[in-house]
């Protein structure tokens, strides 16, 4: 595997958030509880349903700053591009899923539900938050603060012109690696490798209790 460390190290001889090298892509173990608890806090603070593709977007923007303040995601999703910007994945399929009345319950879908609006979500049941660290809180209610206003097509359009990371891939989609996210924000060797180190200890505290 080659490390983040490393590709940050090849990407000063290539455009940045652009580089194109082959490595083993680098993931968080999804944690289903942390993930519906922020959701649940931007709802929280909105008042009112929200947009589907606003909290999606809202959720990247404040991984992504996450991983600049705190070294790791809030979410611990895995991310794509789509056609109207950067996804978190597993959440997704989790609204996805909601509007399926066969589904499977999820410890998402007691607390998050589709609203009456078919493009939005509303919080149904406090899933508490015992798995948000007061910083992770601070960078939902300040990204929340900052953009929880906009429309989901606003977002989306700055996500195009902001995030580097993300590549259009028409209609399919396409994966964002948390190295892609680490490049486009422009961060250290010391703060790559930091990163690194929070993940592998993120994936292995969860291979404990697996």
């Amino acid at each position: 595997m080659r490390s983040l460390l490393g590709w940050l190290r090849l990407r000063s001889a290539k455009q940045a958030g652009k580089v194109c090298v082959i490595i083993k892509p680098v993931k968080l173990v999804f944690d289903e509880v942390k993930a519906t608890q922020a959701a649940a806090l931007f709802l929280r603070v909105a008042g009112v349903p929200l947009n589907y593709m606003a909290l999606i977007k809202l959720l990247y923007r404040a991984d992504r700053e996450a991983f600049r303040r705190c070294g790791l995601s809030i979410t611990t999703d895995n991310y794509v591009s789509m056609k109207f910007g950067p996804v978190t994945s597993n959440i997704y399929d989790r609204i996805k899923a909601g509007r399926n009345p066969n589904a499977h319950p999820t410890f998402w879908s007691t607390h998050i539900q589709p609203s009456s609006d078919p493009y939005a979500v509303v919080l149904r049941a406090d899933p508490g938050n015992s798995e948000l660290s007061r910083a992770e809180e601070r960078i939902i209610e300040e990204t929340f603060e900052a953009d929880g206003q906009k429309n989901a097509f606003a977002l989306a359009d700055e996500c195009h012109r902001d995030f580097p990371e993300w590549d259009d891939p028409g209609e399919s989609s396409s994966p964002i690696d948390i190295s892609d996210i680490v490049a486009a924000l422009g961060l250290s060797e010391d703060e790559a490798a930091q990163i690194e180190s929070l993940i592998d200890k993120q994936r292995a505290a969860f291979r404990l209790v697996a």
